[in-house]
């Protein structure tokens, strides 16, 4: 049994330290190859490079001109040029060896021809003039490459030069990944049942360990049985240079992965201080390092990045560049646990020049939103949290020349922002867009607070029954913002097709006792139902699910869709996406807030062009459920 015990809370920096030694005392270490030269672009040498000849292994001229000695030329100026007969010299090309008796050459633009082959130069050569000598590019025995050097396309013209035909290199190391889970079935499944969790985390990581150098060999699906992961390691292990099994690393019923590695190997750490990871598994088979992560792909894409990226060296022998960190505002604030080293994804984008941060919402298995953050920054382990405008350092997750050209906006989800982004990319812009679901007041209060370029709103005021331009009058009183129109959207209750619970309106929700799904607070359509409600006389209270939040329409959609919820308000087109039933209730406009500032930036203007073409248009009409009156139009200033 290791001395390290099940489940701890090791910091990060302190488990990546225990775990590198404990693997080094085991042995772990990489092996070599010999390759060709002529394939081995980006390979690692494993030992220093030599040449086996001289290059060039003759004295070579280095340009088209004649050949001859430089005696012959001494004493030559403008006003004393020196003729040669053709006897003196001999005519050469680039590459050419040198004739004998020859040791410079005169380029062939420095030469006057005249009758009978004679010639005229206005200056004299030096000896070794345009002369590739022996050994000018490298001499047999320097050395070419020390150890541990990737080669590059200009290294392998040297090595060839240098005769250098094959050499000794880093293998690459093959790393098993063995998923395992009863409820696991193979991510490229095509139809799936209730309870099926489609794999996919073993494609993120081949993907990450060929970026770093390694590559994988993907075992089969591992049903939750002790006996049966136990036997899959061992087989990984005598077949691969190191192991991942992907889940069963906590401490659920059916998590036997840290029990397996014990019986199959040596446990060194279960338990690191970060969040998401934690229950990660770290140990060793003999000299094969071993990983186990948790099963939720962000958990397992953070443990892999912080943790495994730190040991392959020890395969691979490469040094891995740090991530680009810059400083950020941060424009929410987060609330974390002293426990942990917390990682939190964001979108980020420029205001001003000044980099902004806005933390995103979802949890450890939501992978979508680890593909579209723009970056991430951590929380210590022993604080609690990120005051909003603190600044923080945010690790990239994409170009810092995309997020320059972004737009960031900030506000209310709505699939035209989506299809906006990607007119942008096809007709060629450079400008994109970062976008986060803040919800209507999120919107809002990034735009008041300087930290986006627009906001997407939907916000009704319930006295005057009139949309987004009492918010100009309540949050813009001293100027500082622009309400663009954008579109009209038609609001409804979404429910399956078919209609089986017979909903006609809000109040079949509260009478029925059906489970609903809500929008978050703050959004414009949280807001259009409570006003709904209360014109109705109905309760918060007599909606059960009420409390119960998604960030965007097409979430709600999905939900009603999966059965996991009967009804939600939401609009049109989300409905349509999921082939849903849909009740009209209410016809909304959702417009864009844009700092004045921002209002002549290139990159809103960009917006603003793709807001207003056809291909817009045509696009939302397919959508359904918006209409374009004023598209475009300022409707007000503050």
């Amino acid at each position: 049994m290791n001395k390290y015990e099940y489940l701890k809370n090791t910091p990060l920096a302190e488990a990546v330290n225990i775990y590198k030694e404990a693997l080094k005392s085991a042995g772990v270490t990489y092996n070599i190859e010999t390759i060709k030269t002529t394939s081995a672009l980006n390979r690692m040498t494993a030992k220093a490079v030599y040449a086996k000849r001289c290059s060039p292994h003759y004295c070579a001229s280095a340009m088209d001109g004649v050949a001859l000695k430089a005696e012959e030329t001494f004493g030559a100026s403008e006003s004393s040029p020196v003729k040669l007969n053709k006897n003196s010299y001999i005519s050469i090309d680039t590459g050419d060896p040198m004739p004998e008796n020859t040791d410079c050459v005169v380029m062939i633009e420095d030469i006057i021809e005249e009758e009978n082959g004679k010639i005229k130069l206005y200056s004299a050569a030096v000896p070794w003039q345009n002369v590739r000598k022996i050994g000018e590019d490298i001499s047999m025995g320097d050395m070419i490459a020390p150890s541990f050097t990737t080669v590059t396309p200009s290294l392998i013209g040297a090595f060839l030069a240098g005769g250098v035909y094959s050499f000794e290199a880093v293998t690459i190391p093959k790393i098993a990944i063995i998923p395992t889970g009863d409820e696991i079935v193979k991510g490229d499944s095509e139809s799936l049942n209730d309870g099926d969790v489609p794999e996919f985390n073993s494609a993120i990581f081949s993907a990450m360990l060929s970026e770093w150098g390694a590559k994988s060999e993907v075992f089969p699906v591992v049903k939750d049985e002790l006996g049966l992961i136990k036997n899959a390691i061992i087989k990984a292990s005598k077949e691969c240079d190191a192991v991942i099994v992907i889940a069963g690393s906590s401490a659920g019923r059916d998590d036997y992965t840290a029990n397996a590695l014990k019986s199959a190997g040596a446990l060194i750490l279960h338990g690191v201080a970060i969040k998401p990871g934690k229950p990660a598994v770290l140990g060793s088979i003999g000299k094969v390092p071993f990983l186990g992560v948790p099963g939720y792909p962000i958990s397992g894409i953070i443990v892999m990045e912080e943790i495994f990226k730190y040991i392959l060296p020890l395969l691979t022998k490469r040094v891995y560049e740090k991530p680009l960190e810059f400083e950020a505002k941060l424009a929410r604030q987060t609330v974390s646990s002293l426990k942990y080293k917390e990682y939190i994804r964001c979108r980020i984008g420029f205001i001003d020049k000044e980099a902004v941060a806005v933390p995103m919402e979802g949890a450890a298995g939501v992978v979508t939103r680890f593909a579209k953050a723009s970056g991430i920054f951590t929380v210590p382990q022993d604080s609690e949290g990120k005051r909003r405008g603190e600044s923080v350092n945010v690790r990239l997750l994409k170009p810092l020349s995309e997020l320059e050209n972004s737009v960031l906006v900030v506000g209310s989800h709505d699939p035209l922002i989506d299809e906006i982004d990607d007119i942008l990319k096809r007709g060629g812009s450079k400008t994109g867009i970062s976008s986060n679901h803040a919800g209507s007041m999120g919107g809002i209060m990034a735009i008041k607070n300087h930290e986006a370029h627009l906001g997407g709103i939907h916000l009704l005021d319930t006295k005057s029954g009139e949309y987004n331009k009492s918010c100009i009058k309540t949050y813009f009183p001293n100027g500082g913002a622009v309400l663009i129109r954008g579109v009209g959207r038609t609001q409804g209750l979404m429910v399956e097709k078919g209609n089986p619970k017979n909903i006609k309106d809000l109040k079949d929700i509260a009478e029925k006792e059906v489970s609903y799904v809500n929008r978050q607070r703050g959004s414009g359509t949280r807001i259009l139902l409570d006003f709904l409600l209360d014109k109705q006389n109905l309760s918060s209270a007599d909606i059960y699910g009420y409390t119960r939040e998604e960030y965007t329409h097409t979430a709600v959609a999905a939900a009603v869709a999966a059965k996991s919820a009967s009804v939600g308000l939401g609009i049109l087109s989300a409905a349509k996406i999921y082939d849903l039933d849909f009740i009209e209730l209410y016809s909304e406009q959702y417009d864009f807030l844009i700092s004045e500032k921002a209002f002549e930036d290139e990159r809103v203007k960009d917006f603003l062009n793709a807001l207003n073409s056809n291909e817009f248009i045509e696009r939302l009409t397919i959508l359904d459920g918006y209409t374009f009156e004023s598209l475009g139009e300022i409707i007000e200033i503050g």
